[in-house]
């Protein structure tokens, strides 16, 4: 579904999902519901009385290794896939309850949940979609990485990488104005190096990691592949990059590039964006989109193993 539909959207109906959480390998059932127009992405802890964390800025707790909400010490961990699914295919409005701290892993993509929305449906609703266009530039840095989000057409976005071999240096350029998560974004999963896992796991991380849920690498090879695409790992940082920047509580009119960053910074940008209110309108609908710039690895098989 491409992003520039005038009106808001929620899910025909409900859904439901079961799993492990990435880090703290509890396990957890989640249902999304349809909500009203006008109410958001609301998270609510069904064990907890149905407390609810609105998915904006202000609640953005811990960002080390995923993304997590807090409010009034109540907390909901790795929340960006999914938010970056509902952003991806187009939904506005929907109620996550879950029974457990953290969202489950699934296969470490967020193809399980444009999946499920195509399964469904999503339901037009009266209220006009609101975009938060880009009127001036807005930076983040930190040494080598940078984030930064600029005015212009559609939500473009251009995210480097450079990691250890068997990763390397990686480009990926998108815009979700022409419609392209679901193919080009949502399959591509979360990885990790063997020799970090007991590092992380000493810090409590992780501990719901296997290889039917995350890229596993050696320093020589990736050690469960095929890959989906040859370059899964930056098309990942995408996918976090928009679950984490939908915590600006709308889609981003402009264009947004990002040199090694990550979670603490893509959260920081939108966090610092927030605060600049000169930076940025509310506005209803894409400007007209101009022609794409090329896709580097579009739909290209992989064929690294």
């Amino acid at each position: 579904m491409a992003l520039e539909a005038h009106f808001e959207h929620t899910i025909r109906s409900e859904i439901e999902f079961s799993g492990v959480g990435l880090h703290s390998g509890a396990p957890v059932s989640m249902r999304l519901i349809p909500a009203p127009a006008g109410s958001g992405i609301v998270f609510r802890r069904i064990d907890l009385d149905n407390f609810e964390i609105a998915a904006v800025g202000r609640n953005v707790a811990k960002v080390s290794y995923a993304t997590s909400l807090m409010r009034q010490s109540v907390l909901i961990s790795t929340t960006e896939h999914l938010l970056s699914a509902l952003i991806g295919y187009g939904v506005d409005n929907v109620i996550v309850e879950v029974d457990n701290l953290e969202v489950p892993i699934l296969d470490g993509s967020s193809l399980p949940y444009v999946q499920a929305f195509q399964s469904v449906g999503l339901k037009q609703q009266r209220r006009k979609r609101e975009y938060l266009k880009i009127l001036k530039e807005v930076e983040v840095r930190e040494g080598s990485k940078f984030i930064g989000v600029y005015p212009g057409s559609g939500y473009r976005i251009q995210y480097t990488i450079d990691f250890p071999q068997p990763i390397g240096y990686e480009m990926f350029t998108v815009d979700l104005a022409t419609g392209d998560y679901i193919n080009l974004i949502a399959p591509a999963r979360t990885f990790g190096f063997k020799e970090d896992e007991a590092m992380l796991r000493d810090m409590g991380l992780i501990r719901g990691a296997s290889p039917d849920c995350a890229i596993i690498l050696s320093r020589q090879r990736v050690e469960n592949g095929p890959l989906r695409f040859n370059d899964e790992f930056v098309r990942h940082k995408v996918l976090d990059l928009i679950g984490d920047l939908a915590l600006a509580g709308r889609r981003i009119q402009g264009r947004v590039v990002a040199e090694r960053a990550g979670h603490a910074m893509h959260t920081a940008l939108v966090q610092r964006l927030m605060r600049d209110r000169s930076a940025w309108e509310l506005a209803h609908g894409y400007d007209e989109v101009a022609e794409p710039e090329p896709l580097l690895g579009r739909l290209q098989p992989a064929t690294v193993s």
